[in-house]
């Protein structure tokens, strides 16, 4: 009897990837499994024929014969043995497969890629805004120059691991579920050391610090990463280093805050000043500026020097330097100042008709009638 297609049985056309391919099987094997179907010999069957099919299609090498010979490239490769066969695909197989890619390993072992690392760089607001280049000291590791990276004594060579047979995962299975992870023994390398080196201690690599030059660019604020690509933890066998990311911290500054593109800060002004207006000097992240008050002028205005903030390090414009006034009153006052101020006072009571505080009045008006309308 002629064996039926196995992208028939599988339900995928013939260009299906492998994630189609694992799908649909996985969908017939939950079907049709023994266990779910106990003493149904149809369901049997199909179960095996599905899991034959996937053997075949999930097997790179093995579907490329099954493609150009037909059954005939494949017969005698092993075929399905079915449920708990010696050779085919299983129900458990699908979940290896799962759990395999989720921890890292799917068929054949993990990533030996670096770590990556982060390091914090902080730096003046001055710093961040304009731009600079800074050295930074990293901790790390390189080859180990006894062994040449291979971590067993001169003379001697790692082993294939016993345990998992140099695959570096081995197969936990409970009922119907199988989960792959690291093998206890290697931990994962498929090998075992049994002559460890004497300076790296089998690991291949040494501690040696790095030291690496850091372009930060114009407009860097808090929490902003700059990757430098290949300059993490070094990679295992052979394997590609991690990144390391520069982490930003700006330190706070002294006079300006940032929020974004705008700069902040507070500018204190005699009540001279502010009641009879003037002109001062503020500073900016370029040079000074001047700065003038209006007669009259109250405590918490705000004034707007354009373009005098920060161009944000993604573009765009720069942004604004906002200068709140806050109106300080005098101490240390002498008895002559006082009896300025007291006379100052006495003109300011508003008998002559105008009203010379009108924040003042309109609050106490309001306290007013606050009390007015209460009710006791």
């Amino acid at each position: 009897m002629s064996k039926r297609d196995y992208y028939e049985i599988l339900g995928v056309s013939r260009d299906a990837d492998e994630k189609e391919i694992k799908r649909a099987y996985r969908k017939l094997a939950m079907k049709y499994h023994p266990d779910r179907n106990p003493d149904d010999k149809d369901a049997e069957n199909k179960f095996k024929e599905a899991s034959e099919a996937y053997e075949v299609l999930a097997d790179a090498s093995k579907r490329g014969a099954y493609d150009q010979f037909g059954h005939a490239g494949v017969d005698g490769q092993g075929g399905a043995g079915g449920f708990g066969g010696g050779g085919g695909g299983s129900f458990s197989d699908i979940f290896g497969d799962v759990f395999g890619d989720i921890f890292g390993g799917g068929r054949g072992g993990r990533s030996n890629r670096g770590a990556d690392l982060r390091y914090t760089l902080e730096l003046d607001l001055e710093e961040a805004v304009k731009g600079t280049t800074v050295q930074i000291k990293v901790p790390g590791h390189i080859e180990c120059d006894l062994c040449d990276g291979s971590g067993a004594e001169k003379g001697s060579q790692a082993e294939t691991c016993g345990t998992c047979g140099g695959v570096g995962q081995v197969r936990m299975q409970q009922g119907f579920f199988a989960v792959q992870q690291a093998c206890p023994t290697c931990r994962g390398a498929g090998k075992v050391i049994k002559n460890p080196c004497k300076k790296c201690h089998g690991n291949g690599r040494v501690e040696q610090a790095k030291t690496l030059s850091v372009k930060v660019p114009p407009g860097v604020d808090t929490g902003d990463r700059i990757r430098l690509s290949g300059e993490g933890e070094m990679g295992i066998d052979g394997g590609p280093s991690g990144d390391l990311y520069v982490q930003v911290a700006v330190k706070e500054h002294s006079i300006f805050s940032r929020d974004g593109r705008n700069l902040y800060c507070e500018v204190p002004i005699s009540i001279i000043d502010a009641s009879l207006g003037g002109e001062l000097e503020v500073p900016t992240l370029d040079g000074r500026v001047k700065l003038k008050i209006p007669a009259e002028t109250q405590t918490g205005k705000l004034f707007r020097l354009r373009n005098k903030g920060v161009a944000p390090v993604r573009g765009g414009p720069a942004g604004d330097l906002l200068c709140r006034v806050i109106v300080e009153t005098p101490v240390k006052l002498t008895k002559r100042q006082k009896e300025l101020l007291e006379e100052l006072q006495q003109t300011l009571d508003g008998k002559n008709g105008t009203n010379h505080g009108p924040r003042k009045t309109s609050w106490f008006e309001g306290v007013k009638s606050f009390f007015d309308e209460m009710k006791f």
